[in-house]
């Protein structure tokens, strides 16, 4: 099988998501992140009926902004317009929305359910034949 061939986003996400609410603020997502070691956070808000992502580029953002991080709160500063994919993509979908998004992360839904996550490094473990490294609780 040629590495860029075959494989579901299923096959290749994590179901053990982290999520947040968007009153939290960025410093407890971010600790939140390195206690994981995550480079994305999914944030649910009940009055919204698709997830939205905070990535650790947003939170440096604000710290190079020069903003507080014990007083900005994770809504002003996820991306809610989120590309979703569905567990059943190709591995070569999910790249190609990633790429052409410009984002690394996906979250991957079923319905309304958040089910999984999909990072580039999970596609190009995938690829290359291995599991990705299993980060602490992940």
């Amino acid at each position: 099988m040629n590495v860029r061939e075959g494989g579901s986003v299923r096959d290749a996400m994590s179901g053990t998501v982290l999520t947040i609410g968007p009153t939290h603020t960025l410093r407890e997502a971010a600790k939140r992140m390195a206690e994981r070691r995550v480079g994305a956070v999914v944030v649910l808000n009940p009055e919204h009926n698709q997830p939205g992502i905070l990535t650790e580029r947003d939170v440096l953002a604000a710290v190079g902004a020069g903003q507080d991080v014990d007083v900005e709160q994770v809504q002003a500063h996820l991306t809610s317009d989120i590309v979703v994919a569905a567990p059943e993509w190709s591995l070569e979908q999910a790249a190609a929305a990633m790429v052409s998004g410009g984002f690394r992360h996906l979250v991957v839904c079923e319905g309304a359910e958040v089910v999984g996550m999909l990072s580039v490094r999970d596609i190009v473990a995938a690829w290359a034949g291995e599991s990705a490294p299993v980060a602490a609780g992940k």
